[in-house]
């Protein structure tokens, strides 16, 4: 195959050449130059390069592959997936976003395109007594328990942690600008809190590993510093303090931002070298037990002034989490709220085992946390952020009905910027300016309009869940039990989530 098109390449410049030698205009000198192009490089292909056997037994022809294999994705997208087999969100609910954020029409035509007799189907009993869903109440809730003096009137949808570095300043700006508008939460992410954050909007501090803008670096370890926190966490936009341990992307590996992505800037705001890769450790330097996390907790409590401490993490060892959940009733200190983050949530870098493999999915995580917090007494003091691909009205109140009280959104907000799911978050070439620092990249985001349809995306969201509720014959979204979410098992007969999780 390697001498048939060697040979093909070869007489086409040929052709060429004798078609300029009898027509000698400026667009057969160009169609040379490009064949002799062609030409020189096959035999580099076929001769020269060692490094890959494809393209020498296909010298340029094997090339094709890599550019077909660079746009798989768009390709996948554009033409080949349907509205509900797209991974990992399909395009029906990509495009409900899209639809919400620019308030665009949002029906659908001609019913459903979902297998209601599949197993897996979930969905919600309506009443025959529907409420108008206008006077729909607890959209918003109150996070603080009896150790917190500055308590939080939280949405029930906010933004779900997302560093600038891993996104953009613009993407950054736009979410706390829409945030502000909508009156709802902007978590910082764990790298710490950057200009482009302080937009008016209310912010989540997280406190990661890495305790960027909380810490500092001593002889190349990251270490809590009461002082550098302390600056960060009594700014009036900030509202709660989160402490990270683990995301459901990479449960108990850390966070990695790549070098192309640590920026000067970003260095500067982390207190780390430049250009280089900073991995967070997988564990807090701070604490290394139950006893020494509450005086932790207790000490970061003091620090903010009396603001709403929280801890998150995907759940693990069942065992583990129920054995810290009895040690904070023991002592009668505890965190404000819990997130509960699922095994499905997303990043922009993490290892394939780690997102594929390690961490309890959000339904069994947060169902387990809401049962335990109730065993130990606990349940009406620490409120429960959960945090798993939530995009729809429908995502919401199951989640609700599970347990969480407040819902963390991350993808589907970067979807209101203007992602189109190109999966290059951690390559730094994000087509949209969302999840990349290329400046030319960046300025593709116009602050101004993508801050108009975050808010958008909230409030129409907001509108859903009403209508959903009202549906359901409930008065307040508050309401919602498991017992009210239905699911199809492989039998084909129907259970309640209650029966399926806390039965």
């Amino acid at each position: 195959m390697r001498d048939t098109i060697l040979t093909i390449i070869i007489v086409v410049n040929v052709l060429c050449g004798v078609l300029v030698y009898f027509i000698p205009d400026m667009g057969n000198y160009i169609l040379l130059t490009i064949a002799s192009a062609v030409t020189l490089l096959a035999i580099y292909d076929a001769f020269i390069q060692k490094k890959h056997s494809l393209m020498r037994a296909f010298p340029v022809v094997a090339r094709l592959r890599w550019v077909f294999e660079e746009e798989r994705e768009k390709i996948q997208q554009y033409f080949i997936e349907d509205d509900l087999n797209g991974t990992p969100i399909n395009r029906e609910k990509r495009s409900i976003v899209y639809q919400r954020a620019k308030k665009e029409i949002e029906t659908v035509p001609f019913g459903t395109q979902h297998n209601v007799y599949e197993k897996g189907y979930e969905f919600v009993k309506h009443s025959l007594f529907p409420k108008d869903h206008h006077h729909i109440k607890g959209n918003r809730v109150l996070i603080g328990s009896n150790k917190c003096t500055q308590k939080y009137d939280a949405s029930i949808i906010n933004i779900s942690a997302m560093s600038f570095g891993s996104l953009s300043k613009n993407a950054i700006m736009a979410l706390n600008q829409g945030a502000k508008m909508g009156k709802f939460a902007h978590n910082t992410g764990e790298g710490g809190i950057s200009p482009y954050h302080l937009q008016g909007g209310d912010l989540i501090f997280q406190v990661g590993t890495g305790y960027f803008g909380a810490g500092k670096s001593v002889e190349g370890k990251r270490v809590f510093d009461d002082d550098i926190f302390k600056k960060n966490a009594v700014r009036p936009e900030v509202k709660m303090i989160e402490i990270k341990f683990s995301q459901g992307a990479k449960p108990g590996h850390g966070g990695i931002l790549p070098a192309k992505k640590n920026t000067e800037e970003i260095a500067k705001i982390r207190s780390v070298e430049p250009y280089t890769r900073v991995d967070s450790p997988p564990g807090h330097d701070a604490f290394s037990n139950f006893e020494e996390m509450i005086s932790f907790i207790q000490k970061v409590r003091e620090l903010s002034e009396g603001k709403p401490i929280g801890i998150k993490f995907c759940v693990g060892d069942n065992e583990e989490i129920e054995e810290m959940i009895k040690t904070f009733a023991e002592a009668n200190n505890y965190p404000d709220f819990i997130s509960v983050d699922g095994g499905e949530g997303g990043t922009g870098s993490a290892p394939l085992e780690f997102s594929n493999y390690v961490g309890t999915p959000l339904l069994e995580g947060l169902a387990f946390v809401d049962k335990t917090l109730k065993k130990y007494k606990l349940r009406s003091e620490i409120k429960i952020i959960a945090s798993g691909k939530a995009i729809d009205a429908f995502d919401i109140v199951k989640y609700k009905g599970l347990g969480a009280d407040v819902i963390g959104m991350a993808r589907s907000f970067m979807l209101s910027l203007g992602c189109i799911q190109a999966r290059e978050c951690n390559l730094d070439t994000c087509p949209v300016g969302v999840a990349t620092q290329d400046d030319d990249l960046v300025k593709a985001l116009v602050v101004g309009d993508k801050n108009v349809r975050v808010n958008n995306y909230h409030s129409k969201t907001i509108d859903a869940v009403k209508e959903v509720v009202a549906a359901m014959g409930k008065e307040s979204i508050s309401e919602i039990e498991a017992k009210h979410i239905f699911r199809r098992n492989k039998a084909g007969d129907i259970s309640s989530l209650d029966k399926i999780y806390f039965s």
